[in-house]
């Protein structure tokens, strides 16, 4: 907005005797609460959750850690190609873990009651249905998917088993969006009419550069099993433990973090997902050998009318950042690092005037005139100005996501983020992928779950 428009939107604010968003009013804070749980109950040996983990790795040991959190839930086994994560599996949870590279072995096991699949990507399908054929319920980490054709068959799996298969998108379960889930269907920023969300990455472990172990070999990694459905390649310490760089492995920065915008955008707005794609991306900075983009920036259109724009880079020298931007005709909507923030302004319901060149007397009669024509009004379910929603201190969204997926272990009812929400969101992610090696824009039917 240039100087002269704003100068005479303040004039017309002023007129109508109305606040500007954040002005004079001051921004208000509220306070989000965390769901009641029933969790501090007692919780007898025979409510105990005996839970396995199917990838030991960084995202493994943390969504475990996580996961014992919630009470009642134990670790009981582990598996991994990598025997340095298997023996360190003892030193945090027990030399009672029972640990193995074939995680087989977990699912013949009696005392398992549920897994965290949390293997490289392209292993996601296949550990989770052998997981659910098994008996086992599943939590399978993010993308849902390394292929396409994994979507519906993961799916048929859960559906034919019985079990529960949650998807570990955390922000499904947060206060926070869910807050603006209420507000956006509210009303409280008019007709939703854009969003833009962004995950900057700076920092060279941000980039998939993990450590690799000073003992990592083909003795003490197993290469054959890790490689699994992937070509078959000698053996690469990189590649086995810097998986996410390679295609082969992994789905690149659209299947890392597109994924998570797109399950908060498709959470908070009720889409089933977007039915065209544009992408475009590179590798601008870390040329080591990897063959996915560390720049991707793309374009969706949903079909309630909204457009969504993504930025994913591993390139800026700022600090690691992530947000959204909901845009709607009567304010927006931001979700940050520290909550959510909604400013809310009124949309002119006229054409606004330029009366400054004329005499005072003038002026005077043409703002009459214009307020008697167009009455200010406002009919949202907050006032004007800025409200900002904080979650308690110490609040972990992925510790909501877990206790959800125990509820639903537990009650056997379908978790908040089931199997098809789960593909629907990967496979909106993967369509930037699509575009990206296409080099054209794709379409995708969000209700069948297929490419057109």
């Amino acid at each position: 907005m240039d100087r002269f428009t704003e100068l005479n939107r303040r004039r017309f604010l002023k007129a109508a005797g109305i606040t500007a968003a954040g002005s004079l009013a001051g921004a208000k804070l509220h306070a989000l609460t965390a769901p009641m749980r029933e969790g501090a109950r007692t919780i007898g040996p025979n409510d105990t959750i005996h839970l396995a983990l199917i990838g030991a790795g960084i995202q493994g040991q943390g969504d475990t850690k996580t996961a014992i959190l919630v009470p009642g839930v134990k670790v009981v086994a582990v598996a991994d190609c990598y025997q340095g994560r298997l023996d360190h599996s003892k030193e945090l949870w027990g030399d009672d873990v029972f640990t193995t590279r074939d995680y087989r072995e977990i699912l013949a096991r009696k005392d398992v009651d549920a897994v965290i699949v949390a293997t490289p990507d392209h292993w996601h399908k296949q550990a989770s249905i052998d997981a659910l054929k098994a008996g086992k319920d599943v939590y399978c980490e993010k993308p849902m998917i390394h292929l396409y054709e994994d979507g519906p068959q993961m799916i048929e799996a859960a559906k034919s088993s019985g079990q529960i298969l949650q998807i570990g998108s955390q922000r499904v379960s947060s206060v926070v969006y869910a807050k603006a889930k209420e507000l956006l269907a509210s009303g409280a920023i008019g007709q939703l009419n854009m969003v833009s969300a962004f995950w900057d990455r700076n920092s060279a472990m941000g980039a998939w550069n993990y450590t690799v172990p000073l003992d990592a070999s083909p003795e003490t990694c197993d290469w054959p099993r890790f490689l699994g459905s992937a070509p078959k390649i000698p053996w690469n310490a990189e590649h086995f433990f810097q998986w996410r760089k390679w295609k082969a492995y992994g789905s690149g920065v659209a299947g890392d973090l597109f994924v998570h915008l797109f399950s908060g955008t498709h959470f908070i707005t009720g889409s089933k997902g977007p039915t065209r794609a544009v992408a475009s991306g590179a590798l601008r900075f870390w040329k080591d050998g990897r063959d996915a983009p560390d720049v991707m920036l793309g374009i969706f259109d949903y079909p309630e009318g909204f457009n969504l724009s993504l930025r994913v880079n591993f390139v800026d020298g700022g600090e690691e950042a992530e947000g959204f931007l909901f845009v709607g005709s009567e304010g927006t909507m931001e979700i940050g690092r520290k909550g959510l923030t909604v400013s809310r302004a009124p949309r002119e319901k006229g054409p606004l005037y330029v009366v400054g060149t004329y005499t005072e007397a003038m002026q005077t009669q043409l703002i009459d005139a214009y307020k008697k024509k167009y009455p200010p009004q406002h009919t949202g379910p907050i006032g004007l100005g800025e409200d900002n929603y904080v979650p308690p201190p110490g609040y972990s969204d992925s510790y909501d996501h877990f206790h959800n997926f125990f509820d639903s272990v537990r009650s056997r009812k379908q978790p908040v983020e089931d199997a098809v929400f789960g593909y629907r969101a990967a496979g909106a992610a993967l369509l930037a992928n699509l575009s990206y090696e296409r080099d054209s824009v794709v379409h995708w039917d969000p209700v069948a779950m297929k490419i057109v």
